[in-house]
């Protein structure tokens, strides 16, 4: 056994010997791909990873009428408000491309709307344009709430939404929810109403988190904002019950 296993040892080093230059090409071959490899491996290791919390502020939801009916239903719109902070915690850079909320429905069980918008979400996934900036006077002063991806209406700034790793920004983002009636507002629970943000990155990677928030009434909200809920209904020249008074 020691006898066969010298011969092969012997066999494999003069082979080695006589064949050098093939042995290093093979190497060196080895070693380009080995690397390229790892390089790819590391690449698709390398993503964005967004983090996202609430932090005090202008953070609520209000369901408010317009003052009309739908098939004998009265017409409600909700507007709901989140300061978030948005972190990168990941390994690669990214931007914040779009943002999203989603919320259970106040509808009676048992049926194909309540499996899809009360166990399931119903999502506003379009931000809308607010006429006023978000703001709470702290004493004599006032202090405005920066948005996350609009333009403050005072300023005219805008937050980046750039983020490489190890970086956050933090914002306000404003919905209104367009015409509903019956059960189509947040259902509301003991702790609040139960909402879940959704963050979408260049690249397309979903980045989600589920918070409880309050549910306020119209008045409350306009202590932060004097036109909360009033855009759609700028837009299409209405008047909401709140401001005929």
């Amino acid at each position: 056994m020691l006898e066969a296993a010298l011969t092969t040892y012997h066999a494999i080093a003069k082979w080695l010997n006589e064949n050098q230059g093939v042995v290093g090409v093979a190497i060196f071959v080895a070693t380009l791909i080995f690397g390229w490899l790892s390089g790819i491996f590391s690449a698709l290791r390398r993503r964005p990873e967004f983090k996202i919390r609430l932090i005090p502020g202008p953070t609520f939801c209000c369901t408010y009428p317009t003052g009309a009916t739908h098939n004998g239903l009265p017409v409600h719109r909700t507007g709901i408000a989140l300061y978030l902070t948005v972190a990168n915690v990941g390994s690669a850079p990214s931007s914040i491309e779009s943002v999203a909320v989603g919320y259970h429905c106040h509808i009676r069980p048992f049926s194909l709307q309540w499996l899809r918008f009360r166990i399931g979400w119903l999502w506003l996934n379009d931000q809308i344009a607010a006429i006023h900036d978000f703001q709470a006077k702290i004493g004599e002063n006032v202090k405005i709430y920066p948005f996350l991806t609009q333009r403050s209406v005072l300023s005219g700034e805008s937050a980046s939404t750039f983020l490489q790793p190890g970086q956050s920004v933090n914002g306000v983002v404003y919905f209104e929810q367009s015409d509903s009636w019956g059960g189509y507002y947040p259902a509301p629970g003991r702790a609040g109403v139960q909402i879940k943000v959704a963050l979408r990155d260049v690249f397309g990677r979903r980045h989600s988190s589920k918070f409880t928030i309050d549910a306020v009434t119209m008045e409350q909200a306009r202590e932060f904002n004097p036109s909360f809920g009033k855009t759609i209904a700028e837009i299409r020249k209405e008047t909401l019950p709140h401001d005929a008074r």
